[in-house]
């Protein structure tokens, strides 16, 4: 089982440190504890990409990755730059995660529309497949033009940057499949992982002639004896999801009610069992998150499971 663990810095508002620094910490106390992996959203506060760059650069043994950077507001030329510098200064052990970001929240912050998703999404698939592969790009097309007028490939960014998105509607899981090398869903429990999405996206890569798809699913996890403090807290932390629809469908189709009902919390046994049933349900990785909702102990019991895990396979 290869199993990773989402970091993340403490806020100004919540009296953080070196929001660098911190993280830097996070990601050595993971590999102590036995992951191969960490991965970093997005904030208004920080840039996810960048951070994993420096945090790969600082921890040469470490794989890492964003889960997910909105494209919502952002250039495919300027994203694939920013991809490709994490790519070398990592020497190859970078994945890029994008997702098609919250409209609600996204479209009045940087005052841009979300018109057609899809095809945007398909088109900047297009735009970041031609630069890593191929140091360049050449599309006019209905939602986004991106014509690179010098050369855009970077010395050191090889393998070529493997592309992920957070595809969990039926659309958007074809346009992965397809152009993609998979997907990296979030609140989508053993059932809609194993019913829908890898389905889906499996046929739409064998149909494309790609490859197997990765399917890196996020799940909350927390390894506590206190399980209705971490519950009553997983509930607050992980409300927020249940307004945007696309969490609304794939929560019902996983057959919870809300967000935490799929947080996998309990004493090491059930949380272990859990994590087993996203592989059987065809995942193959998943990335912890919301750790450390137990507590600095909570979270470090967590990542020495996950890490226990990870050296069975």
């Amino acid at each position: 089982m290869t199993i990773g663990v989402s970091l993340q810095p403490s806020s100004v508002e919540a009296g953080g440190v070196n929001a660098v620094d911190e993280v830097v910490a996070q990601a050595r106390a993971a590999r102590e504890a036995g992951l191969g992996s960490v991965w970093f959203g997005q904030r208004f506060d920080y840039d996810g990409i960048d951070l994993a760059g420096l945090v790969g650069r600082e921890v040469p043994d470490l794989r890492v990755g964003t889960a997910a950077v909105p494209i919502l507001g952002r250039h495919p030329i300027l994203l694939a730059a920013q991809a490709q510098t994490a790519q070398a200064a990592t020497h190859g052990r970078y994945t890029l995660g994008i997702a098609l970001g919250a409209a609600g929240l996204l479209g009045p912050a940087f005052g841009v529309d979300n018109e057609r998703p899809i095809k945007r999404l398909r088109e900047f698939l297009h735009v970041l497949r031609s630069i890593f592969d191929t140091g360049s790009a050449d599309l006019r097309g209905e939602t986004i033009t991106a014509v690179t007028p010098l050369p855009a490939g970077l010395a050191g960014a090889r393998p070529s940057v493997p592309v992920l998105v957070a595809a969990m509607g039926p659309q958007a899981l074809r346009a992965t499949g397809e152009l993609a090398e998979g997907t990296l869903p979030f609140l989508a429990g053993p059932r809609a992982l194993g019913e829908h999405i890898v389905p889906t996206l499996t046929a739409a890569a064998e149909a494309a002639g790609r490859p197997r798809p990765r399917v890196v699913a996020l799940v909350a996890a927390v390894v506590t004896e206190d399980t209705a403090a971490v519950r009553e807290a997983s509930n607050s932390a992980m409300a927020l999801y249940e307004r945007i629809p696309s969490y609304q469908r794939v929560i019902a189709l996983s057959g919870a009610e809300r967000a935490a009902d799929l947080a996998l919390i309990g004493d090491e046994e059930a949380v272990a069992k859990g994590i087993r049933q996203y592989f059987e349900a065809g995942a193959t990785e998943v990335v912890l998150t919301q750790t450390g909702l137990g507590g600095p102990l909570a979270q470090q019991r967590t990542w020495r499971l996950a890490g226990e895990l990870s050296a069975r396979g």
